[in-house]
């Protein structure tokens, strides 16, 4: 039996990229679309396309959003989120973080049509304002777990 809540579950991805060197993470800020009430910051990442590997949608979507390149063998699943209901109205995802502290390329904001600017940022905080999710996964990935979260 197929559930409204099974049809509707989406996966989504994202990707802290740790230069450990300088302690500071690559960012996105995000311009306001109907899946965001707001122009907001958070860490690159978006859905796994059907049929995808995780890791390899992680990898995807960190190098569409910023030209980083990965390796997804160089990705550690740090943090899976369940996200109960989406900004854009179209039910629950769950989402998978990821993070490394091996890329090549330059951070550039290669999708302007959707993200305000890209930079490096403290890997402590992420500048407000900023996705839930996103501050949920940075916590997780910095203190060591839980590895499983709930948002609401």
């Amino acid at each position: 039996m197929t559930t409204s809540a099974a049809m509707n579950s989406r996966n989504a991805v994202c990707v802290i990229v740790h230069d450990k060197g300088t302690d500071r993470i690559a960012a996105v800020h995000y311009a306001s679309a109907n899946w965001s009430p707001r122009p907001a910051w958070t860490v690159p990442g978006g859905k796994a396309e059907p049929g995808e590997a995780l890791d390899e949608a992680a990898a995807r979507e960190l190098k569409e959003e910023t030209g980083l390149l990965v390796d997804p063998l160089n990705l550690e699943l740090v943090h899976v989120i369940h996200v109960e209901q989406s900004y854009d109205g179209l039910g629950q995802f769950v989402l998978f973080v990821f993070a490394t502290d091996r890329w090549t390329g330059e951070l550039v904001n290669a999708e302007p049509d959707k993200h305000l600017a890209v930079d490096w940022v403290a890997a402590a905080d992420l500048p407000e304002p900023a996705f839930p999710t996103a501050r949920i996964a940075l916590t997780a990935y910095q203190e060591g777990g839980p590895s499983f979260s709930r948002f609401r």
